[in-house]
């Protein structure tokens, strides 16, 4: 990132806000990035309703620049394109469970204060952000403001979304004293080590190091901890079990969906009747997420998601995502000799 905002960073924040107001002028509008008759207009008034200065917000959008390769990357993204073991390659080398391992140690009391006080074990937040930024190694090279003004007014289905992103993003940058134009990250304008879009980052990040601040884009504490409040906001379940491995024939039975990112509402009879059955002993009535899971040798490896599951698909739609993440948690907490029951556990031993 071009963005330097340390724990005692502040008079750094505050220099580049001088500046970037000082080089306003009278000729600068919002219309100079060329959206469409009223667009911008539109998105400065609303934002600045919210009490962020006009004048701001039109040399903000006035720098902003249309990025062809950004709305090029939009359908390019791997999971509309890998199947499992495919994906699962990309996130489950040696080197990054390691990495993963060292964070943890890194950062011992921050991992066991998320623990504590959000139910969320250290492995599944450091998998996360393994799988999202390599611990903040990798953050994303693209100009946030550029990502986001090329979806908001160019992107064909979904620009309504991100004019909310660019909304948010310009508020929190304006509350925290950053140039807009000098935070980089994803082509969909994700952020720092978590990768949260703006208004995640306006919802669910906290200040889990007390300086004031909440500071996803250098911080890995904040980071970790509001990781571990969005999980818990989207009610994970402390010790309860993320999936169960199950049985079932080589061709995936007809009538029923799998692999949807949806809560649970497969019933263990109804799989059952169809000649898929968990290793656990689970009662008929309990309601699964059915995934069927394609392996290089091209078999079909079951598993069913529980709720906790279900959660880890709120922080990307996406069951292959979800399954990287699991599986490189697991992977993390057996390189630190660690004995995690908690992912595959039985109701039984979970409220145990």
């Amino acid at each position: 990132m071009t963005v330097t905002m340390s724990r005692h960073g502040r008079q750094w924040r505050k220099l580049a806000f001088a500046s970037l107001l000082l080089g306003l002028s009278a000729g600068v509008s919002a219309a100079d990035f060329e959206v469409g008759k009223g667009s911008v207009r539109a998105l400065v008034d609303e934002v600045a309703e919210r009490g962020v200065d006009r004048a701001w917000l039109e040399q903000a959008m006035g720098r902003a620049e249309f990025r062809q390769p950004v709305l090029d990357a939009m359908s390019g993204a791997a999971e509309h394109h890998l199947v499992w073991h495919e994906y699962r390659d990309i996130f489950l080398g040696e080197e990054r469970i390691a990495q993963g391992a060292a964070f943890i140690d890194a950062h011992p009391e921050a991992f066991e204060r998320a623990e504590a006080e959000y139910g969320v074990p250290p492995e599944i937040i450091a998998a996360i952000l393994g799988v999202e930024t390599r611990y903040g190694r990798i953050t994303g090279d693209h100009r946030v403001l550029d990502s986001l003004s090329t979806l908001a007014f160019h992107h064909p289905r979904r620009g309504d979304f991100f004019r909310g992103e660019l909304a948010a993003f310009l508020e929190i940058a304006y509350r925290q004293e950053v140039a807009p134009e000098s935070i980089e990250g994803s082509y969909a304008g994700a952020m720092g080590y978590p990768q949260f879009i703006p208004t995640s980052y306006r919802a669910y990040a906290v200040d889990f190091d007390g300086d004031g601040h909440r500071n996803l884009w250098t911080d890995p504490v904040d980071a970790i901890g509001s990781i571990a409040n969005y999980f818990a906001e989207h009610r994970w379940q402390a010790g309860a079990p993320i999936y169960h491995e199950a049985e079932g024939p080589n061709a995936r039975p007809e009538g029923l969906e799998f692999n949807a990112a949806r809560r649970p509402s497969a019933s263990i009879a109804e799989l059952a009747g169809a000649g898929i059955e968990s290793d656990a002993a689970l009662p008929s009535d309990a309601e699964v997420m059915p995934l069927a899971l394609e392996m290089s040798d091209g078999a079909v490896r079951y598993r069913f998601g529980r709720d906790n599951f279900y959660v880890i698909t709120r922080y990307n739609h996406s069951y292959l995502y979800a399954m990287a993440v699991t599986e490189l948690a697991e992977a993390i907490a057996e390189a630190r000799g660690r004995q995690a029951d908690w992912f595959t556990a039985t109701d039984t031993e979970a409220s145990s």
